[in-house]
């Protein structure tokens, strides 16, 4: 599979339909590790509101992304902002695991080499 130029989601929630949503195209993905990051998503979602997403990169990196409504005057961007960095902080092994998995196994890069 080539390099592309798309990012794909790979899971998040949305606190205005109280959903989440896990791409099933990453179902390879252990459970463990697929509960971990629903329980990521719902709780950010609990506290600051909006919708909030992890999504890979084109160059197989893992963006946290937090979005609301307009009119959404529940959201907290300062708590969003907070707990986006704390998620980053804590879950820094996890989310450099699922970068190397997405580097791996969908774009199909030789990590042997660098």
């Amino acid at each position: 599979m080539a390099m592309s130029d798309e990012r794909i989601i790979l899971c998040g929630a949305n606190a205005y339909e109280k959903k989440y949503y896990f791409n099933e195209k990453f179902s390879q993905i252990p459970r463990s590790i697929q509960d971990e990051l629903h329980i990521i998503c719902v709780l950010f979602t609990e506290e600051a509101g909006g919708i909030f997403t992890i999504v890979f990169e084109s160059d197989g990196s893992v963006s946290l992304e937090t979005d609301a409504a307009e009119n959404d005057i529940y959201y907290d961007e300062i708590t969003s902002g907070l707990l986006i960095g704390e998620i980053r902080r804590k879950r820094r092994e996890l989310l450099h695991s699922l970068s190397m998995y997405y580097r791996v196994l969908i774009l199909q890069e030789d990590l042997t080499e660098q």
